[in-house]
């Protein structure tokens, strides 16, 4: 028999899969008439109306056509003929040549960066990660999330959000930074984004040409490097010391465009830039003519002393760039970050924001915007403020414990990770030193992607906030056992 009734589900669908099958393996043939809808649900001993909502959906989805007096028939063009490409002029569906592609200078620039940074599995299993971009999922709210999401999806607008974001969330955040952060803004100067690192692309595009100059400090994030090196900028390297950058030895040049810097948290050492430099760094942007990239990418965490306001809170003359993610609080998948721009750039970052890819998300736009209209994202940071301070003592009170004086510890203060100073382990051994840890199912980080020259000692960078206490403690006794 043609049709059977097999499988699960409405007899409806069984009919349809049943008939689209016979369609597909050729039983059924372009231009070959269905059978009659009342002998077919005779025979199937089903309602006439089953076996006609079966014929609508072939007919909806292109499979038969209705022909008015006539009946159903296999339409001339089925669309998986449309949609398989093997099936198109016999041509097989992979064919694999080797071409020479003609790369562009972007291209070569991405490319001359290591590859070692690109997320890759691990080889063994680990048991103790100290990331240190990531939030704990104890700390987040995810019913709380999953709710607000699901309220969004049910009044979703289909249309193109505005290139700079949702205007009730780009208000909330606006205030957010106020209270927070002391930042200065209106709704019109905050710009969303898919995570900083997007924010990092479009800067360098609008304010780098190849040949320009960029300051960066002599330890920072591989990816601001990666995406100022990406626009054709050279480089500018300036000393660290325990207070952060050394705002004396900012260099002068016609050609500098920008200096990026994280003056709340150092990364990665954990130090914080005094208010003195600060005003000194404004100072040299006002002669350069260079604008200043704020990244707080963790400055809602500190557990020691009054926390200094943002660097673009001092500024009055419009030279600060204040970019922050959200990805860093709730979850690295969400991808959503912001910068608060300087009026003289707001027009220029949202036309790239909107030929880059039109805009974020609208749905967690509105589920974030409920989030912190409620006060849900405060909540969070406060909740997360106090386990990471537990994490912390965990953290440092293991170090103490299994390396003593053999280790220095920089940038406890503030934050979710410490830089580990190895007295005694020069830098050429930090590389093995990590193999071995994860060998032993501890997943550590070595400092030296984040320096253009590498230190002359041994760094790990240890992220404890999506850790627990347990897990902290055990996995520094292991990774002690590792090195040594």
């Amino acid at each position: 028999m043609l049709v059977s009734l097999t499988g699960t589900g409405p007899l409806y669908q069984q009919i349809y899969r049943s008939l689209r099958n016979a369609i597909l393996t050729g039983r059924l043939r372009s231009g070959d008439r269905l059978p009659v809808t009342r002998t077919l649900a005779a025979g199937l001993d089903v309602s006439r109306n089953v076996v006609l909502i079966a014929y609508e959906q072939l007919i909806a989805e292109g499979y038969a056509v209705g022909r008015a007096g006539s009946g159903t028939f296999v339409a001339a063009a089925i669309p998986d003929s449309m949609l398989n490409v093997s099936s198109i002029r016999g041509v097989p569906a992979f064919q694999h040549h080797t071409a020479t592609a003609r790369l562009s200078a972007y291209a070569r620039r991405i490319l001359s960066e290591a590859e070692a940074d690109l997320p890759t599995p691990p080889a063994v299993r680990i048991r103790y990660d100290f990331t240190y971009y990531r939030a704990s999922t104890a700390d987040f709210p995810a019913d709380l999330w999953r709710r607000l999401l699901a309220r969004r999806l049910r009044t979703l607008d289909l249309e193109y959000s505005p290139a700079r974001g949702d205007a009730t969330l780009r208000t909330e955040i606006s205030a957010y930074l106020r209270r927070a952060r002391a930042v200065e803004s209106t709704p019109d100067q905050i710009l969303l984004v898919n995570g900083s690192q997007q924010a990092l692309d479009l800067i360098s595009r609008v304010l780098i040409d190849p040949g320009d100059s960029v300051v960066i400090e002599a330890a920072h994030y591989s990816g601001a490097r990666e995406a100022f090196r990406a626009a054709g900028a050279r480089l500018l390297a300036v000393p660290l010391d325990r207070h952060g950058l050394v705002t004396s030895r900012l260099p002068r040049g016609p050609r500098i465009r920008l200096a990026y810097v994280t003056p709340s948290h150092q990364l990665p050492t954990g130090a914080i830039l005094p208010l003195d430099r600060r005003l000194e760094l404004l100072a040299w942007a006002g002669r350069t003519g260079a604008y200043v990239l704020e990244d707080d990418y963790d400055g809602e965490y500190r557990y020691e002393g009054r926390p200094l306001e943002a660097v673009q809170a001092l500024d009055r003359d419009g030279r600060v760039i204040y970019t922050g993610t959200f990805s860093r609080i709730l979850f690295p998948s969400l991808r959503m970050g912001y910068v608060v721009m300087p009026p003289s750039l707001a027009p220029v970052l949202t036309r790239a924001k909107w030929v880059a890819d039109r805009h974020t998300s609208l749905v967690q736009q509105g589920a974030l915007a409920d989030f912190l209209r409620e006060g849900h994202l405060e909540r969070t940071v406060r909740r997360a403020q106090v386990r990471n301070a537990a994490r912390r003592a965990a953290l440092l009170r293991a170090i103490e414990k299994h390396f003593g004086d053999d280790v220095e510890v920089f940038g406890a203060g503030t934050g979710v990770h410490v830089l580990v100073h190895f007295r005694h382990i020069p830098a050429g051994h930090a590389e093995a030193l990590v193999a071995r840890a994860a060998a032993a199912g501890v997943r550590v980080y070595s400092s030296a992607s984040y320096y253009l020259r590498p230190p002359d000692r041994c760094e790990l960078v240890l992220g404890y906030g999506a850790m627990t206490e347990r897990e902290i403690a055990a996995g520094i006794r292991a990774l002690q056992s590792a090195i040594f």
